[in-house]
């Protein structure tokens, strides 16, 4: 059972890795850095 829940850690840390290297390989940098200030951008909208 403890195999079982270690594979499955592994594959969804693999999922994760893959998907941040195809967002940063297939995104511009323009549309990187727009997505990076979102949470900075909320902050000074209701502070």
């Amino acid at each position: 059972m403890t195999y079982f829940i270690f594979i499955g850690d592994m594959l969804v840390m693999l999922f994760m890795i893959v998907l941040v290297a195809w967002v940063f390989f297939k995104s511009s940098d323009e549309t990187i850095d727009e997505a990076g200030k979102i949470p900075l951008e909320d902050e000074q909208d209701h502070g």
